[in-house]
């Protein structure tokens, strides 16, 4: 919501210079989006008199002027606008100035051996228009040295204020100024309503959709006389960003402004009888004023003819009958369309509006009457003309809201005491009526006992959001001030709190402080990916109907997409190496699932010893992060079985899945696809892996607890074991194999050593495992351990391994 100081001093009558009024704004829970004052930009601009013109030696359209611009010192300037001649008043540049326009900083310089010390300026330059076939002409008793921006009036700064959906009062300059007179700076200026005397009957108006358009009041003007608006208001109009159209529409956009209330004129010689708000029919059309066709339908709130759809109710209207410069009767609407309709419509049609941010927010209902008279007075005051009596077509929500309200709820609950009497002269500085005491009752032995101290509070018409007390006490404490609030702790609960995280979050956070202390950097990406990137992971289960953007449109089935397009923008950046992890969901038809992704890529860091260059990662670099991310999440690590089959994100031969069983896939990871990599512009090796959070069994609920840890009185054994195994056999699973040989004695086996080539016969391979024995109460015999190293190969030979000799 923008608007100047001066259109804001139109409504307030204040003395508070800008700075306390920004601040104010800011307290009162407007938030000061920005400020912008035109005179900044044309602080070096100023008038000057054109003494005399020359032609130019050396070039036939230009001209060599002596300009007096006021400090007694004429300057040579070099132009080319076909208007420069002597006596002529414009607007000039000093050497320094930056033209507005295009930013260029006037200099001293020789254009064709002539030399030039600034120049005289276009409207367009100045960006005061679009006027480019000359310099600004001023009249002749313009004062030559004086700062052009304040002699033209440019110096009103223009306020942009940001409002929240629930403050449809001050989407318009009087709220902003009305919520300002009631924090104490400055008096509301009274709202002047002319009476209009209407001559003849009202237009042939009606409302067939009370649900969308409740009522519908309108207005005839007939010899009217449409042409530019007058300058103080296409100046206000301008200073905020509105183009001036013409009289009759710069009417309706002002008022929209000023007063917060949208309003529409017709063309009358475009209608073909009366007019109904009504709603759409399938199929029709409307071409509205931005030039763009829409197809309405049931759902939407249309004004029509008997022919025509000529309005998108309460969001734009139709081209073909809107105000032109040869109008001469004119038909003026002050609608009240429902916000919830309004709100509907705008999202169906993706069409926005001026009038569509007030209406969906929720306009004035009584002020359709006054908006009207406004409007007809500014017509007839600016355009001439005979308005006609008005027509009033059904009847828009009035009834009154009443709350009961204690001025000690305030304290109560915002922690602020105000005195009762202040809260009574803001309420009613805000546009409340505050009346005596209200019926209040409560009950005591179960007979009812009256509470006194207790306000009615009517609720303002143009004040939709307050419903309740609370409401009220937020009121009074935004006019004090928000930075009023006290800062009270909350208060402790005697005794050892009880936690608040669920399981999940604590594994979550154990997780994410696990991956960062290992290196990984965090990354929070979207939760949606384009059609394309799902499809590179497999495609995904949930495509939004509406999305924000074609590239945000699937629910991601994979962390990998994001994170790998962060890894290429980092790698863009000249990030060497890249180590990012995220947690988040996959979205599936089943539900929302847990995981946590991670990719690795560039160079290590920092360089191994053994050649003194950076290593590319390896799908075991992979594995480890894994492995050591499953155990913070308290998986079972020890029990997990390797797998070679990771999805096809992964490239074959160089991935695998880690699993609790072949049915529990607790984590994935390898060496990226290079098909993938490629798609996402990512050059070298990269390694990935997703931990699936959701996977990893839970703790068991029983009512035992876990016997206490008591280390081992004797000393662990070591027994060292070579097989021959067939080349394609996995190390995996020798070593589960030979691990559950004996569950009570072995406590750990590992893999030390491959080993292929002389003594080993060929298609087969030497794998070397190393076995932890645990003796219990007493030490292991000979013949215990001769009984274990065979139960050893015994299992070994299940899968076909020879004990080497």
């Amino acid at each position: 919501m923008k608007f100047t100081l001066s259109w804001l001093k139109t409504h307030l009558a204040t003395d508070a210079d800008l700075a306390t009024i920004l601040k104010k704004l800011n307290a009162i829970g407007l938030e000061v989006d920005g400020v912008d004052n035109p005179a900044d930009k044309l602080a070096a601009f100023k008038i000057a008199r054109v003494l005399t013109a020359d032609p130019h030696p050396q070039a036939d359209k230009l001209q060599v002027l002596t300009v007096d611009q006021g400090d007694g010192t004429p300057l040579q300037v070099v132009c080319g606008a076909p208007n420069a001649r002597a006596g002529l008043v414009g607007v000039f540049g000093t050497e320094g100035a930056v033209v507005p326009s295009n930013g260029m900083v006037l200099k001293k310089t020789a254009i064709r051996g002539v030399d030039s010390n600034g120049m005289m300026c276009s409207s367009r330059e100045l960006e005061l228009g679009d006027d480019h076939d000359g310099i600004i002409e001023l009249p002749g008793d313009a004062p030559v040295g004086q700062a052009y921006a304040d002699w033209a009036g440019l110096n009103d700064p223009v306020i942009d204020v940001s409002i929240t959906p629930n403050r449809q009062d001050c989407m318009g300059v009087r709220g902003i100024a009305r919520d300002l007179a009631a924090a104490g700076l400055g008096t509301l200026n009274a709202l002047i309503v002319p009476p209009i005397a209407g001559v003849g009957p009202g237009p042939d108006v009606r409302t067939d959709d009370a649900e969308g358009c409740p009522a519908f009041y309108a207005r005839t003007v007939r010899g009217v006389k449409n042409g530019q608006s007058p300058d103080w208001m296409a100046k206000q109009l301008k200073a905020i960003g509105q183009k001036p159209i013409s009289t009759l529409v710069d009417i309706t956009n002002y008022i929209m402004i000023d007063l917060g209330r949208p309003l529409h004129v017709y063309d009358m010689a475009s209608l073909k009888g009366g007019l109904v708000a009504r709603k759409g029919k399938a199929g029709e059309q409307v071409l509205a004023l931005n030039g763009k066709t829409y197809t309405v339908d049931e759902t939407m709130t249309v004004i029509a003819d008997d022919e025509a759809v000529h309005d998108i109710g309460g969001i734009m209207g139709g081209e073909h009958s809107g105000a032109q410069d040869s109008t001469t009767d004119v038909l003026i609407e002050c609608a009240y369309f429902t916000p919830e309709r309004i709100a509907m419509t705008g999202q169906k049609l993706t069409l926005t509006s001026d009038a569509r941010g007030r209406f969906e927010r929720g306009v004035d209902p009584a002020f359709l009457d006054d908006g009207l008279s406004i409007a007809t007075f500014l017509v007839t005051h600016l355009c001439g003309g005979t308005p006609s009596e008005p027509t009033r077509a059904g009847s828009p929500p009035l009834t009154p809201k009443v709350i009961d309200y204690d001025p000690d709820q305030c304290v109560a609950l915002a922690g602020v005491d105000v005195p009762a009497d202040e809260q009574k002269r803001i309420l009613t500085n805000l546009g409340f009526t505050v009346t005596g005491e209200a019926a209040s009752f409560d009950y005591q032995d179960g007979m009812p006992i009256s509470l006194p101290g207790h306000w009615a509070v009517t609720v303002p018409s143009w004040r939709r959001d307050v419903d309740g007390w609370p409401d009220l006490v937020e009121e009074v404490v935004r006019i004090v001030g928000l930075d009023h609030v006290p800062s009270t702790p909350l208060p402790r609960v005697p005794g050892v709190a009880r936690p608040t995280a669920t399981p999940e979050q604590l594994v979550e956070r154990r997780v994410r402080r696990t991956a960062a202390a290992r290196g990984l950097s965090e990354a929070i990406n979207w939760s949606f990916l384009s059609e394309k990137e799902a499809a590179s992971v497999g495609g995904g289960d949930w495509v939004l109907a509406n999305p924000i953007s074609e590239d945000l449109k699937v629910m991601r089935p994979s962390l990998l997409p994001g994170l790998l397009s962060a890894t290429r923008r980092n790698m863009d950046r000249g990030a060497s190496s890249v180590r990012l992890f995220e947690l988040g969901r996959r979205y599936f038809k089943q539900g929302e699932r847990a995981t946590v992704g991670f990719v690795l890529a560039g160079d290590q860091s920092p360089r191994g010893w053994q050649t003194g260059k950076a290593q590319a990662f390896s799908a075991y670099d992979a594995k480890g992060e894994v492995v050591a991310l499953l155990a913070a999440a308290g998986a079972p690590v020890a029990n997990l079985q390797n797998f070679g089959d990771a999805s096809g994100a992964y490239h074959p031969g160089q991935s695998g899945t880690l699993r609790l069983g072949p049915k529990v896939v607790l984590a994935e990871y390898g060496v990226l696809h290079p098909a993938l990599a490629k798609q996402f512009g990512l050059n070298g090796t990269v390694v990935a892996g997703e931990i699936f959070l959701d996977a990893i069994p839970g703790k068991r609920k029983s009512g035992f607890m876990r016997a206490p840890y008591a280390p081992p009185a004797l000393q662990a054994v070591k027994r060292d074991f070579a097989f021959v195994v067939p080349e394609q056999q996995e190390a995996d699973a020798l070593v589960r194999a030979v691990k559950g040989a004996d569950k009570k004695a072995i406590v750990d086996a590992r893999l030390f050593d491959v080993f292929t080539g002389p003594g080993v016969e060929e298609g087969h391979k030497s794998l070397a495992i190393e076995v932890t024995l645990q003796p219990g109460d007493k030490s292991f015999t000979q013949d215990d351990l001769d009984a274990i190293s065979a139960a050893i190969v015994k299992a070994a030979q299940k899968l076909g391994g020879v004990l080497r000799g």
